[in-house]
């Protein structure tokens, strides 16, 4: 692969879930995040963007966020559930990316706040237009989606390596 490989991550943060009284890695997505995690899809299928391999938080939010996004993609990605995303500094979470294989040029990775936004944000060291200040405005909630491009290895990714080229929630 030459450094100059074109690449995308695409961040999604859960949709919505219950608060209840069984433990927080379980709590299921609320009747709100059921209806916003398709529209997320959707638009994602829109903007033409199937992920070759999707890394997700192992919560049963995360799952179920997932599950229904990805039914309304042309094609399934390859996806793995990895408990190192449900509780996650930002050094873990670049350092997971970096383990990525150069064979993936679009990842998406489902978790959790304030870890995703704090990706996003640290990743994108350029912005097209407004975007990352209407990110950065919006709090990234729930369902909510940021794109970033960079060129090169994965093993590169560090803050500042991106454009933030699209900036998506399903309420704004």
């Amino acid at each position: 692969m030459s450094v100059d490989t074109p690449r995308r991550i695409v961040l999604l943060r859960h949709a919505k879930a219950e608060w209840s009284d069984i433990s927080d890695h379980e709590r299921p997505l609320a009747d709100r995040g059921r209806k916003d995690a398709p529209v997320a899809g959707r638009w994602l299928a829109g903007a033409g963007i199937t992920p070759d391999l999707t890394l997700c938080s192992t919560s049963a939010r995360t799952r179920e966020t997932w599950k229904l996004v990805v039914s309304e993609l042309p094609q399934r990605p390859r996806t793995v559930y990895d408990e190192r995303l449900y509780e996650v500094s930002l050094g873990e979470l670049i350092a997971l990316l970096n383990e990525t294989s150069d064979d993936v040029d679009d990842l998406m990775l489902v978790g959790h706040n304030p870890c995703v936004h704090a990706l996003a944000d640290a990743l994108a060291g350029e912005a097209e237009g407004d975007l990352l200040s209407r990110m950065n405005r919006s709090g990234f909630p729930t369902a909510s989606m940021a794109v970033l491009t960079f060129n090169g290895s994965w093993k590169a990714v560090e803050h500042g390596v991106g454009r933030l080229v699209a900036y998506w929630a399903p309420h704004a």
